[in-house]
């Protein structure tokens, strides 16, 4: 069982002198966050960046959209509409896989036919 413990030991050494100095703490600040002031100071520093009026402007451009929200009928149709598109697709690409493979097929027994006629049936 020493063995087992010294070679945990000794793992835990090598993995921790791989690390840089302070890791912990920055990992701990990662997972924390930022501090209150901190993120007074980034809302502070983003609206200088913002003109004024803008959020009034935004508001008032969703509210002028027409048929802004879409009702359940509309998006009952637009799912509708859409598996319609898809099933068209899917047929459309099945008929033509179909129509280039019989194609092929016929082809192949064309060659079959022909290289048969070549011989003579009597012997």
């Amino acid at each position: 069982m020493k063995a087992e413990d010294h070679a945990w030991r000794a793992l835990q050494n090598h993995a921790s002198a791989q690390l840089h100095r302070g890791f912990a703490d920055r990992v701990l600040r990662v997972a924390h966050g930022p501090q209150p002031e901190v993120w007074q100071q980034m809302q502070a520093r983003a609206a200088t960046q913002i003109r004024p009026g803008f959020a009034a402007r935004v508001l008032r451009m969703a509210r002028d959209l027409p048929g802004n929200v879409p009702s359940m009928f509309d998006q009952l149709v637009l799912g509708a509409a859409t598996m319609a598109v898809c099933f068209v697709a899917v047929f459309f690409i099945h008929s033509r896989s179909v129509q280039q493979e019989d194609q092929r097929i016929l082809a192949s027994w064309q060659q079959l036919a022909a290289e048969t006629q070549e011989y003579p049936l009597d012997r």
